[in-house]
């Protein structure tokens, strides 16, 4: 069954996720079929709020992900292709089980409406949300060894986690939820009710002016760390190539409540082979 589930979980990944998946086009063969299934398994949680009608059922299926992970009932967790294909994956590259438990652990988060606190919190979410899978990808690249990546594994993450609630924070807004960190918004004196009516103001246009430069400052820091890696690693971090027009992109939204533009597929393409042309893959 491994190998159609691989194809099931490009497909998934491809409909849940698409940015991420378009990242796996730079890869070949065994590795891309890893870094996919693991992807998939992310869009998967990731994806959970929005499948449930309150806490309790996401609940449930994010425990499901963790008996799965922990060995318990393999003969109907391979039934679930992307559960087949990612098990298959952590055989092969000895990816370590706990990595993903507390992946799991952090998107319980999502689940709930309570506000995101402080820049810490923030960047500790995306370091086990989103860092983590560039840092098991880079392990994928290098044979299931583990492998070191300096900076450009957390700098990166948390600056895509950025990037990523920027891009939706009218949506998420719409939800009444913050995601992004609290206290920046309450620095510059912008209150909760106003976010969730959807209220412009000096102030929320600081805000997130702010931590679009704490998202830059990040990428920047990723980019010169990437740059030191060596050439077979670097195209797990290939999203950077897209991260980064993305960003320059909410710098120019006038209306911090509508749905941010987006490139085209095919340009995301260009910039990210090009960025691997250009990093010697």
């Amino acid at each position: 069954m491994a190998t159609e589930s691989f194809v099931h979980a490009a497909d998934a990944l491809r409909k849940q996720d698409r940015d991420r998946y378009l990242t796996t086009l730079v890869l070949t063969g065994a590795e891309r079929d890893a870094v996919t299934a693991l992807y998939a398994f992310n869009a998967d949680v990731a994806s959970i709020r929005e499948r449930v009608s309150d806490p309790a059922p996401g609940e449930i299926r994010l425990q499901w992900w963790s008996d799965a992970l922990d060995g318990e009932g393999h003969g109907v967790v391979r039934q679930n292709p992307v559960a087949d294909a990612l098990l298959d994956t952590i055989a092969r590259y000895n990816i370590p089980a706990g990595t993903l438990l507390r992946l799991i652990g952090a998107r319980r988060f999502d689940l709930y409406d309570d506000p995101m606190t402080d820049l810490d919190t923030f960047e500790g979410y995306a370091g086990e949300t989103v860092s983590t899978l560039y840092q098991l990808a880079a392990m994928v690249l290098n044979g299931g060894e583990t492998i070191e990546t300096g900076d450009a594994a957390g700098h990166l993450g948390v600056a895509h986690a950025l990037i990523g609630h920027l891009r939706a924070f009218g949506y998420v807004s719409s939800q009444g939820r913050i995601m992004l960190p609290w206290s920046i918004f309450e620095a510059n004196g912008v209150r909760e009710g106003e976010i969730f009516a959807r209220t412009e103001s000096e102030g929320l246009h600081e805000a997130l002016g702010q931590l679009s430069e704490i998202a830059a400052d990040h990428l920047q820091k990723a980019e010169t760390a990437i740059a030191l890696l060596p050439s077979k690693l670097k195209p797990a971090f290939a999203a950077i190539a897209i991260l980064k027009p993305q960003l320059a992109a909410l710098n120019r939204r006038a209306n911090a409540f509508a749905p941010a533009s987006d490139e085209a597929d095919w340009r995301k393409i260009t910039r990210l082979m090009w960025w691997g042309i250009s990093r010697g893959r």
